[in-house]
């Protein structure tokens, strides 16, 4: 069963609501929440898929965990029994979804690496704009194929509309070059890992994107990590260059939103149940195969 969280009080301060996550003040740390909302060409869609926020904040906390020797991140408190001690109005429907963090200052820009050509980097490289990213991948590729190295892709983070990529040069004049250099390092450090852990359980790790965050003893790993939300995770035994993958992640609402027509502008329509399901299905097999084990409340 979905959460209604727009209705859903922690009693803490709402510090920011985005598409997926509620973020709550508790004094030098914050609440994380994720929820079941999804949001598909950003924009929220009317209803949830159950059980989705659950799978992407084990699925975070499972490679924040495994990963923790790379880079610091936020987290504080994972376990439900300690943080609920911490919220005046605990609900069951927290549990399992709900993390203590550090508060940091986010990038300006998104920490994007991709270890094969999809996507908005695709659709650059066939128009011949890639060059422009300071990206000089061979000629002859094809969507979906593997590129030579992974790269690092930063992204502009917008308010509305689409995140657009830009080239690492840009990355550091918003954030300086220091900075630039240690999040691309880390970026990439953390794909390579997760690649290979990935491939262990027949997955493709195509392309993912991370945010960092400036504390008081520096920069940390925030927000997600490798999730179906933020990552393209694809089928290894399927894998064909040429066209779209079969992809761990929110494919089935796309498809459904371009066979219907919509305008892609607010609000997000109604699901139907057979969409809701499969995507659900495909966040859940997403993170078994990932973690070794079945979701937990």
């Amino acid at each position: 069963m979905a959460v209604d969280f727009a209705a859903l009080e922690t009693g803490l301060p709402l510090v920011h609501r985005g598409k997926v996550r509620d973020c709550f003040d508790l004094g030098d740390s914050l609440l994380i929440v994720s929820t079941d909302r999804i949001s598909a060409f950003d924009v929220v869609m009317a209803n949830p898929i159950p059980d989705k926020g659950r799978v992407l904040n084990q699925m975070s906390n499972h490679w924040f965990e495994r990963l923790s020797g790379v880079c610091p991140n936020h987290l504080i408190e994972t376990r439900d029994e300690a943080i609920s001690s911490q919220v005046p109005n605990w609900s069951p429907n927290l549990a399992g979804r709900s993390v203590i963090v550090k508060k940091a200052r986010p990038l300006s820009i998104e920490c994007v690496v991709r270890g094969y050509l999809a996507g908005s980097l695709y659709k650059q490289y066939r128009s011949g704009q890639s060059a422009g990213l300071g990206l000089h991948l061979p000629d002859g590729l094809l969507d979906g194929s593997r590129l030579p190295e992974p790269v690092f892709s930063p992204a502009t983070k917008a308010t509305e509309g689409h995140d657009e990529n830009i080239s690492f040069e840009q990355a550091v004049d918003r954030v300086g070059r220091e900075v630039a250099e240690q999040a691309r390092d880390w970026s990439l450090e953390i794909y390579n890992r997760a690649f290979d852990l990935a491939a262990e359980a027949g997955l493709i790790l195509a392309d993912t994107k991370f945010e960092f965050g400036l504390t008081d003893s520096g920069l940390v790993w925030i927000d997600e990590a490798l999730t179906p939300d933020s990552s393209r995770y694809w089928e290894a035994s399927l894998y064909e260059p040429g066209g779209p993958q079969p992809s761990y992640d929110k494919q089935f609402v796309r498809d459904y939103l371009e066979r219907i027509g919509w305008d892609k502008q607010p609000p997000g329509p109604l699901l139907p149940d057979d969409v809701v399901q499969r995507t659900r299905e495909k966040y859940l097999e997403a993170f078994e195969r990932i973690t070794g084990r079945p979701l937990g409340r």
